[in-house]
């Protein structure tokens, strides 16, 4: 008796969790692509790369929306093998139900311009932003990312994104980066006729010196590009015009001045990961000086606020000096945050972050639909009173 009553709690509370689910945006399925194994499009422990998948429906059935998950990236052997054996080196290891929120929310409400696409998320498995392809597996690690991007969309462009009306390329972070790179070759990808954009969220990762003066970001980019094999697959409008360091095309200021394809930057001009690895990376902060002012602005010195503002003074440079275009749109917020689209708290709800009365889900339907031009700049830090609910620790692993 005791047992079947505890079943029937269980199955209550298992009710009650799908329902709160659905409210928020939905509990989304995996799907496996095991044909793409025989290609060689595999995670770092050899299994094969996944996606979940919302199809859209009514006027959204033929707009696409495929979003790449991010998690950082490994830059040698050892980095890589600590990450083979969790979700962002293997699908045995990744959630079966993904919870859609933010800009991949299922709900009209709180995402009204995106709600009914079909909508993907894509899982991060290869630790080089979906660019690396080297044949031969290294200590049993596979660096196949760009042969991992390339089967998803190709089997996405069967499922019917070949006669899709919209399509939008997207990711958050290291995915955020890979929108960036990945762009013109997804447009190109698709039908002349299909209205074809791209959305950068927190992957404007900028070449920069840290606190010590060292180049700490060049050199780890450079080792991810050297051991993944990426540098053949970065951008070539990029690559052949950075011939001496290609993998500089890694940054995102060098690649998006020759870019074609449209597209939004989301970012936080007081990018909590930027700062925490590239400006004030530990490896250049030997004595923490540091430590706590990464971890809480306010508990930063005078003249670190001052390093820091310096730093947002570059981010914008970079930002603004790959040039600029009608087609190219922008919300880069005073926030100490990383990542903002992905969850409904910053994306669309009372408590989002504004800039000029403007949050980022209707920023980013106005410049999709071409409602109205978006180039949205906040003042500087601590200006912002509705960026309270977005001062935390970052989710992506610090290098």
């Amino acid at each position: 008796m005791i047992g079947a009553r505890l079943g029937q709690w269980l199955s209550l509370l298992v009710c009650c969790l799908l329902i709160l689910l659905k409210a928020e945006g939905g509990s989304v399925g995996i799907t496996y692509l095991q044909n793409a194994v025989a290609k060689g499009a595999v995670c770092l422990d050899g299994s094969p790369p996944a996606y979940h998948f919302d199809p859209g429906s009514g006027a959204g059935v033929n707009n696409w929306l495929v979003h790449m998950e991010g998690g950082g990236w490994c830059e040698d052997v050892e980095r890589c093998l600590s990450r083979r054996d969790t979700d962002l080196g293997s699908s045995k290891q990744m959630v079966k139900q993904f919870g859609f929120s933010g800009l991949l929310s299922s709900q009209q409400k709180s995402n009204p311009d995106f709600y009914n696409w079909n909508r993907i998320k894509v899982r991060y498995c290869d630790g080089s932003s979906f660019t690396g392809d080297v044949e031969a597996p290294v200590n049993n690690l596979f660096f196949r990312g760009n042969r991992i991007w390339e089967a998803i969309i190709e089997d996405l462009l069967a499922k019917g994104m070949r006669n899709a009306k919209n399509a939008i390329l997207s990711g958050c972070s290291a995915g955020g980066l890979a929108s960036i790179l990945h762009c013109d070759r997804f447009r190109a990808l698709l039908p002349a006729t299909t209205k074809v954009k791209c959305i950068s969220d927190a992957g404007f990762f900028i070449h920069a010196k840290d606190v010590s003066g060292g180049q700490h970001i060049e050199n780890f980019y450079s080792q991810v590009a050297k051991l993944h094999g990426s540098v053949k697959n970065l951008p070539a409008s990029c690559t052949s015009r950075m011939s001496m360091k290609p993998e500089l095309c890694f940054f995102p200021q060098y690649v998006v001045q020759t870019m074609q394809t449209p597209i939004f930057f989301i970012n936080a001009a007081y990018d909590s990961w930027q700062i925490k690895n590239i400006l004030a990376p530990t490896a250049a902060d030997s004595g923490k000086a540091w430590k706590s002012c990464k971890l809480d602005l306010k508990k930063c010195t005078p003249g670190q606020l001052k390093i820091i503002h310096d730093f947002r003074a570059q981010f914008l440079s970079a930002l603004t000096g790959a040039g600029s275009s009608s087609s190219r749109g922008m919300f880069i917020d005073s926030c100490y945050a990383h990542c903002q689209a992905g969850k409904q708290i910053t994306w669309s709800s009372n408590n989002s972050p504004a800039v000029g009365n403007t949050k980022i889900a209707k920023a980013v339907g106005d410049w999709y639909y071409e409602r109205s031009p978006v180039q949205k700049i906040d003042c500087p830090y601590p200006c912002n009173p509705t960026c309270q609910n977005t001062d935390s620790e970052s989710q992506l692993p610090d290098i």
